[in-house]
């Protein structure tokens, strides 16, 4: 059993802050890399940041470099994406996604697992 559980959007105005959260269950942290994707209406699902503990490596967007980070809380089996000075842009529905592999993928069709996404909206 994998799940994943995204949590934390919600209403924001520009250039304030959000932290999501994806809470993983029933895989092993080291060996799944996780990504968060977002979608807006009429737009294609695009890769916001990945984390892949095994390598330590992250990756970024060229669009949220800067203003996003991604860190773990091995303790909790918890990723979380800390967006600061939001754009409405950044607005979309959020997933949080992974899947076994040695490091990050960036396509979403890569991934095997999907949490339920979490509305973002940052108004202008």
């Amino acid at each position: 059993e994998v799940q994943l559980q995204a949590s934390g959007g919600g209403l924001v105005q520009t250039g304030g802050s959000l932290r999501l959260s994806c809470a993983a269950s029933g895989l092993t942290f080291d060996y799944y890399p996780i990504a968060w994707f977002r979608q807006a209406p009429g737009k294609e699902r695009e890769g916001v940041s990945c984390f892949a503990r095994n390598t330590d490596s992250t990756w970024y967007a060229d669009s949220v470099k800067g203003r996003f980070a991604i860190s773990g809380d091995n303790a909790r089996n918890t990723v979380y994406l800390q967006m600061n000075s939001l754009k409405p842009e950044d607005s979309g529905v959020y997933y949080c996604a992974a899947v076994r592999s040695s490091g990050c993928r960036l396509r979403a069709r890569s991934y095997d697992y999907w949490g339920r996404g979490t509305q973002v909206t940052v108004s202008s």
